[in-house]
This record gives C-alpha cells, sequence and structure tokens, in this order.
C-alpha cells in the first residue's frame, strides 16, 4: 500500500510537470516564432533540439555583451599583472625541474650555467661594487718555491641586498663653558625636525610614506613588520607621522599643481578608489583625480609632472575644484562631468578646450568586432551542422543530416 502511494504521488508531480511545461511552451510559442507544438519524429525532435541550442547560446552571448557594456571592464586588454601571475607559476615550475636535472647531472648544469651568463645583461653602473678577492691557498710555486706573479684573473658578478636595517640617531650636543668668564656656555642649536619633538626622522617618515601610497602596504602591517625588528609602534602612531607629513607637504602640492596649470595643454581623469566607512563596517566608493604633463614625446621644454587629490566622487563640482580657472586643452575622455565643466551656462565653467580620448573611440570598434564574431561551437556540434533559426520549423528533419544525439534514442 505504501509503494502504490507512493507511485499515486510520483505520477501527480509528473501530472503537474507535464502540465506546467506545456503551458510554458504555448506561452513561449505566442510570444515567438516557435511552433505551437514539438516535432513528433526523433530525428526531427532532434535537430529541432540542436536549433534550439544554438538560440540559446546566441541569445547568452547577446546578454554576456550588454552586461559587459553596463558592469564590464572599461579596458579590453588583459591586465598585465594577472597574465604574469600565470606565467610565474610556470617559470617557478620549470625552475624547480630545471634545479633537480643540475643536482643530478653536473654537464647539463655547466651548460645551462654558461646559457645564464651569456643571457644576464649589464648591471646598472650606479650601484656600489663590493670586490672580493679570493686567493689561492698556496703562495709560492709547489716546484722550485719561488715567489708567485698575477698574469690575469676571472672576474664575475652578483646582485646583492642589504637588508632594510633600523638604527638609532644619537644627536649629542656638548655646551662648553669658560673657566675664566662666568656665565659663558656654548652650544650648539638643537636641529629642526619634521615632528617636534617626535621619534622619527625624515628618511623614516617617508619610508612609511612610500611603502602606504606607492606599495600599497597599509600601516597595519608596517606595524607588523617592525615589530619583526623589535620596535613597538601602535598603527595610530604610523597614521600620526603621515597626517602630519601631509601637512608639511600641502605647500609643495599647491606649487605644483600651479605649474602645471600654467601648461598648455594637461590629460585629467579620475578613478574609483575604496574607502573605509567608519560605522557600517564596509568600504565606500571615492576618487583619485589626477592632473598631469608629459611633453617629452614631442620633445617640449616642461618637464612631466601629475598631481593627485582625493574627492569623495567624480562630478563636475570637484573637478572643477581642482582645475579652477584653467584655459588650455584637457585632454580627456567622454565623461559627461567633463562636457558639464566648460558649459557656458555654468558661472564657474572652464573656458579650456575638451579633447577626448581616442582609445575609448577605439573600444567601440573592439565591441563591435566582438559582435560580429560566431560564437564557440559547444562540444556536441563538432561533428555536424548545427540548423540556423530559418530551421525552427516542422521541416527541419528534410535536412538529412546527422545530428547528435540529444535526447534518449527510442
Amino acid at each position: 500500500m505504501r509503494l502504490e502511494h507512493c507511485n499515486r504521488k510520483h505520477l501527480h508531480k509528473m501530472e503537474i510537470f507535464a502540465a506546467s511545461a506545456r503551458e510554458a511552451w504555448q506561452s513561449l510559442g505566442a510570444m515567438s516564432d516557435l511552433p505551437d507544438e514539438l516535432p513528433s519524429d526523433p530525428a526531427e525532435l532532434r535537430a529541432f533540439a540542436a536549433a534550439l541550442l544554438e538560440r540559446c547560446a546566441r541569445l547568452e552571448r547577446l546578454l554576456k555583451l550588454a552586461k559587459d557594456a553596463q558592469f564590464g571592464r572599461s579596458s579590453e586588454k588583459l591586465d598585465a599583472d594577472q597574465l604574469q601571475l600565470v606565467l610565474e607559476d610556470i617559470d617557478q615550475a620549470v625552475a624547480t625541474l630545471e634545479a633537480a636535472e643540475d643536482r643530478a647531472n653536473p654537464k647539463t648544469r655547466e651548460r645551462r650555467a654558461a646559457a645564464r651568463r651569456a643571457n644576464r645583461g649589464q648591471l646598472p653602473e650606479h650601484l656600489p661594487r663590493v670586490v672580493e678577492t679570493l686567493m689561492p691557498a698556496a703562495t709560492c710555486c709547489p716546484c722550485c718555491e719561488g715567489g708567485l706573479v698575477e698574469i690575469g684573473h676571472d672576474e664575475s658578478q652578483r646582485l646583492d641586498v642589504v637588508p632594510a636595517q633600523y638604527r638609532v640617531i644619537v644627536t649629542r650636543r656638548p655646551r662648553l663653558a669658560c673657566r675664566a668668564c662666568h656665565g659663558v656656555v656654548l652650544q650648539h642649536a638643537a636641529p629642526e625636525r619634521l615632528i617636534k619633538g617626535g621619534l622619527p626622522t625624515e628618511r623614516l617618515v617617508a619610508q612609511v610614506i612610500d611603502a602606504k601610497y606607492h606599495w600599497h602596504l597599509p600601516l597595519y602591517r608596517q606595524a607588523q613588520m617592525l615589530a619583526t625588528h623589535g620596535i613597538a609602534l601602535d598603527r595610530s602612531t604610523l597614521a600620526f607621522w603621515v597626517g602630519y607629513a601631509a601637512q608639511e607637504l600641502k605647500p609643495l602640492w599647491y606649487r605644483l599643481r600651479e605649474l602645471l596649470l600654467a601648461s598648455p595643454k594637461l590629460c585629467v581623469d579620475e578613478t574609483p578608489a575604496p574607502v573605509l566607512d567608519p560605522g557600517r563596517g564596509r568600504t565606500k566608493t571615492g576618487y583619485f583625480w589626477a592632473v598631469s604633463r608629459d611633453d617629452r614625446p614631442w620633445a617640449g621644454p616642461d618637464p612631466p609632472g601629475v598631481v593627485y587629490a582625493y574627492a569623495p566622487g567624480r562630478g563636475a563640482v570637484h573637478g572643477l575644484r581642482l582645475l579652477g580657472g584653467y584655459s588650455g586643452i584637457i585632454h580627456c575622455d567622454g565623461y559627461e562631468a567633463y562636457k558639464t565643466m566648460t558649459r557656458a551656462t555654468r558661472a564657474d565653467a572652464l573656458s579650456g578646450t575638451l579633447a577626448f580620448c581616442w582609445s575609448h573611440l577605439r573600444r567601440q570598434f573592439v565591441k563591435i568586432e566582438r559582435e560580429a564574431s560566431p560564437a564557440p561551437a559547444s562540444p556536441s556540434s563538432t561533428r555536424s551542422r548545427k540548423p540556423s533559426a530559418a530551421d525552427l520549423t516542422p521541416s527541419v528533419a528534410r535536412a538529412g543530416r546527422r545530428m547528435p544525439s540529444l535526447w534518449p534514442q527510442p
């Protein structure tokens, strides 16, 4: 009885599924060029299914293009760093095999050593050289015990590194007094420091700033690295150093911005940057604006330079605050904010001329080429032709072609 109940239950589910499938098929056929009912012949049904798969692949490709246009990368180029990750793994695997072969075969090791020396290249001349002279153990002739003279030498170079070494600068200022004259005491004035009464030297603060903004090392990681040397510094202390130095560097930033705004042409761009949002436990989107100048390709007289500025958004108001009063040529992309900056209806509009980037126009041709390229064939369709959209009729069986087995054979 229990088995009969299970069979009735499964049969009821199958009836519900079949009714839903028929309803979905009828609604789909009413909205498209699909036939009202499925073909009855097995070969015709397989061909019909293959044609549906082709249509699905084409629609999926169009959907992917639409998603890429809205959410994808703005550049069609592959990130070089991502490609290098794969190449690094391959190089490491090859080096592991070569190391094992070198230990097992001395002749192979010598041959590869000669190839490495041939492709080594020249080390930079500005690096200091430390010469290590290795003399033979014997300094006299083994035959006559006479003195030996140097007739030549072999020389090789290797690249070395001195690990980071923290040190303490102790500044002593002796006080000098005169024995004959009462009250005469001479002492050198205390040198100026970046942070009055602070612990770090200017070199250390510059190292922290460079590691944070150039090499993207957060301050908490730098604090951990200092702890490995036995130096206990809080993250808040490093943050104070960075903020204090930023205030001292502001005049330099204003001066560099003033020099760039005096140029006849500038490049302007903005890029998103995640910013911590205390209280919400997540990040928010900020923007780094960059104003740069580089006249080296056409031998311009001005040196290259770039000024960065952070803003909470990418609207025209932030660009006007950075480029206020500029009247030259602004090389930028087609973002609407740049057009707003030069709109005559604004009271604070720039009088400069916009020169749009040709790379952004090229991307449109890349998208067109992608849309025109055929979709990759599925493994099941490599042995035969798939029907086109015109084959979505009951006459597809008359094609007389061998179709892959997509459905169970009767």
